[in-house]
């Protein structure tokens, strides 16, 4: 029987799993949205997983990472819980050993981060404005009435790029109805789309960082073409789009997991049949202390699964 290592990363907007062989090589791996129900999104990956392989395996070790990393572990008995920047960070490593600069945008935020000599040193989060993340391109995609996977290749057409206010979601949409109204090409419109959400990025995020090759793009965003290329003109350095740049969270923490497994020699897995379990989650305030902090509370069945939301660690 094949034995892998799991990850899990839960967003906002997408969840990804991976599959993970015992040399570090991604066995499966599956990308899919998770429509305001993390829960159901795990359970359907994970199953989705299971159909893919084919056949009976078991799990050494799992990871969990992304904004419902909590819910994801204790759903599945994660051996390790670790943040989107860990996680990001493992993976580039692991897929270019001397990456220096990495670039994440994901469906509702972004981040940079700078690893030298091995080691993530510097980073920086953006989770305030739309404009810098995907979710500002599917709507553009949407409104627009183009598939977001066409988007990319509609900018590389452009021959000159229309100039789009891209510091604000608000003021970047109005500003392509603008020169919409005004007749320039759908092309340069999104070129100039694509230039902007970059320009946002770096001065958001990279601003006073020194950006040095090997340079790495990851999350959903790396398959547009448009933005690789804004990134590669603004800069003037190579990027780079890794194999597995989709998915790159969960291979970090699948690889997390095989790291917390060499420590204690086993798993804390719930095992692979009790992920179609019914799981349920309620909510109440703790009354304790003045923090009064919400507490969520997951079920298994009849059994507690996990407790978290407590400032003190009493859940």
């Amino acid at each position: 029987m094949k034995e892998f290592f799991l990850g899990i990363d839960v967003g906002s907007v997408s969840t990804n799993l991976v599959l993970m062989n015992p040399d570090k090589s991604v066995e499966e791996k599956i990308y899919i949205r998770t429509a305001g129900r993390p829960m159901d999104s795990v359970r359907n990956g994970f199953l989705k997983l299971k159909a893919k392989v084919g056949e009976e395996f078991g799990i050494l070790g799992a990871g969990t990472t992304g904004s419902g990393r909590q819910l994801a572990a204790a759903m599945t008995g994660a051996d390790v819980m670790k943040n989107e920047i860990t996680a990001h960070g493992v993976a580039a490593l692991q897929a270019s050993p001397k990456v220096q600069t990495i670039l994440e945008i994901g469906g509702q935020d972004s981040k940079i981060i700078l690893i030298r000599d091995g080691i993530i040193y510097d980073f920086a989060m953006n989770t305030v404005c739309a404009a810098g993340t995907g979710s500002f391109l599917d709507r553009q995609a949407q409104r627009l009435n183009i598939p977001i996977q066409e988007l990319g290749h509609y900018a590389l057409r452009s021959s000159h790029p229309a100039r789009i206010a891209g510091r604000c979601a608000v003021f970047a949409e109005s500003d392509m109805i603008h020169k919409q109204q005004e007749g320039q090409p759908l092309e340069d419109i999104l070129s100039g789309l694509c230039h902007a959400l970059v320009r946002n990025y770096l001065a958001n995020l990279a601003k006073g960082k020194q950006i040095q090759g090997p340079v790495l793009f990851q999350g959903g965003v790396a398959a547009n073409e448009g933005i690789v290329q804004a990134f590669e003109e603004e800069l003037g350095i190579p990027v780079t789009i890794p194999e597995y740049y989709d998915v790159m969270g969960a291979w970090g923490a699948a690889i997390l997991a095989q790291e917390q497994r060499a420590k204690t020699g086993g798993t804390s897995f719930c095992g692979v049949d009790a992920m179609a379990d019914e799981f349920s989650i309620s909510s109440f305030e703790c009354e304790d202390c003045p923090n009064r902090c919400n507490i969520t509370r997951m079920q298994r069945g009849e059994q507690q699964a996990g407790c978290w939301g407590s400032r003190c660690g009493k859940y």
